[in-house]
């Protein structure tokens, strides 16, 4: 079996801002209380006809392609994780046109805030097992086109993003992905979710409905509660199964969710707040995008340096969470 290395980081997010004192003219809130409760300070979005996931999908492709100076005909595969598709039907092969990655297969994967973990694990499947040499991942979500804004504990708390990383097979001396742990609850899939409603029916006889698909909706305290609780277990599952211990982590990288949660994670950990990578006061929660988007800027920032060990975990809707653990390596 073969290894995986990173080759490379890109990310990209929307030009029109919204501040917590926009938002305070739009629901009763005010900027203080936003920043208290959740860490945030401004977030991107999507603004225009016409502007989606794809514009900011591509433009993080293009940037990792181009800092190895690799040309897009040489991916094999692109798997895109998002919630927020253009086309339900899927995105990830309008990236691929986009890009000019015409021999790459290319497919979505919907796990919402732990979407890029998994697709990440996905990905590393395919290059151990000899399938594909380069994996294009792409974790992208634009969820303000889902917010109810009139809504004050969820339309505080999302932004627009798009990350993407580059994977290639490598010998396993030079393996980059030393271990994943991955859950699913079902139980509570309604504590975060963008429920589909049957609107009108359009056919007595055969008892179709038309419907469509709501707001966001939020049970923000059992989330955190869940989060507090689950993600801890499975970072030190994941870690003890590779026998690495606490002292031994050189950056913790959740994903970007609310800074209570990151604050509560690492706590449990005993982990310095300080070695927790975090951009939520610039971007809030961009779901998918949020752990690549992170890890981009850490390593424009030169925070993350050769052979440092980065835990990764994402966490969200579904319930889904999981956790990757990396050894960094400068090349």
């Amino acid at each position: 079996m073969q290894g995986t290395r990173i080759l490379a980081t890109g990310s990209a997010v929307p030009d029109s801002s919204i501040s917590n004192k926009h938002i305070s003219n739009i629901v009763e809130t005010s900027e203080d209380w936003i920043v208290t409760r959740t860490g945030i300070k401004e977030r991107k979005i999507l603004t225009g006809l016409n502007k989606s996931i794809i514009d900011l999908s591509v433009l993080a492709s293009m940037r990792a392609l181009e800092k190895i100076s690799m040309h897009p005909t040489e991916i094999d595969l692109i798997i895109l994780a998002t919630s927020s598709p253009n086309d339900l039907f899927g995105s990830a092969s309008q990236i691929q046109a986009k890009i000019g990655a015409k021999n790459a297969v290319a497919f979505d994967l919907t796990a919402a805030c732990s979407g890029f973990v998994i697709a990440m694990v996905t990905a590393t499947q395919f290059l151990q097992n000899g399938s594909y040499r380069n994996i294009l991942v792409v974790g992208s979500d634009a969820l303000s086109k889902w917010v109810d804004w009139s809504d004050r504990s969820t339309c505080i708390l999302f932004g627009d993003a798009a990350g993407a990383v580059i994977l290639q097979t490598c010998s396993n001396k030079n393996n980059q992905i030393l271990g994943f742990h991955l859950n699913t609850n079902g139980e509570y899939w309604h504590y975060l979710s963008i429920p589909y409603n049957d609107n009108v029916a359009y056919n007595s006889f055969l008892n179709l409905h038309y419907g469509s698909f709501k707001h966001i909706t939020m049970n923000g305290r059992e989330v955190y509660k869940f989060a507090v609780s689950q993600v801890p277990l499975s970072i030190m599952t994941c870690l003890n199964s590779l026998n690495i211990a606490i002292d031994d982590i050189d950056w913790l990288l959740l994903h970007q969710a609310n800074k209570r949660i990151l604050s509560a994670v690492a706590d449990k950990l005993s982990i310095k707040y300080s070695k927790v990578i975090s951009n939520l006061q610039k971007y809030g929660n961009t779901s998918a995008a949020s752990i690549p988007l992170a890890l981009d800027e850490a390593i424009k920032e030169k925070k993350i340096m050769d052979n440092d060990i980065i835990v990764i975990s994402g966490f969200g809707a579904g319930l889904t969470w999981g956790t990757i653990v990396i050894k960094w390596k400068n090349e």
